[in-house]
């Protein structure tokens, strides 16, 4: 008995094992021929061939194909990108492509959608800038030393002193002045007509030695030499530089104070650079200090300086105030209002309608029918909420200016499914 059990068992294994791999090769025959009539059948019923077609998925028109990651290039056919090396999607008549979207007016109206229409206009644009206050370098006069002497003494004796022109600031003992003073007096006490010449030789020998005119006029009224002499400032200011001590000598030619007026300041402002061409040397400013409240000073600029801060990627533009009351003192900090000519016949946006990715401005343009669709545009100037536009859109088109982020996210959304496909 358990032999004959045995032995059914093992036939019944037997033809299972065989029914079993009857039905994988079965399988096996039927993908192959699957494989082989059933996508090619698919591709030549569905796949078209040129613009004109109908898209057997949508059943409308197609335009042309595109590549999602660059939608302004345009194919003809249908294939792969040659310029992404992805698979080429059909634009549809009357659709949305794959770089835009299709938003019915209830969801329009929850995500907070407004429009504005793309207009040509006159831009008026006020330019503000940090500044600084600085002495103005053409008001500067250089006190040095006539002739080789002694410092008998200092009348100013601290940096940034203010000064009034004529007034004194040291007395100097000179004694190389005393012989050509002794000399010219000599002459002048000769009665003799040949002594004229003489007179006027001494004279120019006293010039020459370094005897200021003053000095001179002071030798030939009291009929005395002047071994001192007092110099005193050529101009009202400060002193910003101070060389010269009590008792010190000092050689011809060498530099004692260095004085610089303050009746007029320059004012240094920080243009950035994609301003600067904006700013031109006349153009009126008005500059105002938060130690000057209610003060405004009214200027113009001097000069835009040949030159580019790599720091602060700012150009800077000189300016020139009037301080008759010296209010303005160097290294005041002050903000400059400038004023250029406003700018006509410019394609303007709002502002708000344009969306910085970092590499690109983007804006997305309302096609009507509840579809939109992003653009990248080139912009220019900004001023007053409005912002010019150089190319990417033209006048009358519909940009949308809020709302356009989450739009933007949707159509993202869109482009990254039918790359997927």
């Amino acid at each position: 008995m358990n032999r004959k059990y045995l032995a059914a068992a093992l036939a019944g294994a037997v033809a299972l094992c065989l029914l079993g791999y009857g039905t994988y090769r079965a399988g096996i025959s039927a993908g192959r021929q699957a494989m082989m009539t059933g996508p090619a059948s698919t591709a030549a019923t569905h796949a078209p061939q040129k613009a004109g077609d109908v898209d057997p998925l949508t059943g409308k028109k197609i335009l042309y194909w595109h590549d999602p990651m660059a939608p302004a290039q345009r194919f003809d056919h249908p294939g792969k990108s040659p310029l992404m090396g992805m698979q080429l999607v059909p634009v549809v008549e009357g659709g949305a492509d794959a770089g835009g979207i299709e938003i019915s007016p209830r969801l329009q109206q929850n995500l907070g959608v407004r429009i504005a229409p793309v207009v040509r206009g006159q831009l008026h644009s006020e330019i503000t800038a940090s500044a600084n206050v600085a002495y103005d370098e053409r008001d500067v006069a250089l006190v040095q030393a006539r002739a080789n002497g002694f410092v008998e003494r200092l009348r100013v004796r601290a940096t940034l002193d203010p000064v009034r022109a004529g007034e004194p600031l040291a007395d100097l003992y000179v004694p190389d002045w005393v012989a050509v003073q002794v000399e010219y007096l000599a002459v002048k006490d000769l009665a003799s007509p040949e002594a004229v010449d003489l007179v006027d030789g001494a004279r120019q020998r006293m010039r020459l030695a370094g005897l200021p005119e003053d000095l001179i006029r002071i030798v030939e009224n009291s009929g005395k030499p002047q071994s001192r002499f007092t110099l005193v400032a050529p101009i009202s200011g400060v002193v910003t530089e101070l060389t010269a001590r009590e008792g010190m000598t000092v050689a011809t030619g060498s530099p004692l104070f260095r004085i610089n007026g303050l009746k007029k300041v320059w004012v240094n402002a920080e243009v950035p650079e994609t301003l600067g061409e904006r700013v031109h040397p006349g153009d009126a400013i008005q500059a105002r200090t938060a130690a000057l409240p209610g003060v405004v000073f009214d200027g113009t600029v001097g000069a835009v300086l040949p030159s580019v801060n790599v720091a602060t990627r700012t150009v800077t533009a000189r300016v020139e105030l009037a301080n008759p009351k010296m209010q303005l003192l160097p290294g005041m900090f002050v903000t400059v209002q400038f004023a250029p000519a406003g700018l006509s016949d410019l394609l303007l946006v709002p502002s708000e309608a344009v969306i910085e990715t970092g590499t690109r401005h983007v804006v997305m343009l309302a096609e009507g029918d509840g579809r939109f669709r992003p653009v990248s545009v080139e912009t220019g100037v900004q001023s007053g909420g409005q912002t010019e536009i150089r190319s990417g859109l033209s006048v009358g088109q519909q940009v949308v200016v809020s709302g356009q982020f989450l739009i933007d996210s949707e159509t993202s959304l869109k482009a990254t499914e039918a790359r997927l496909q």
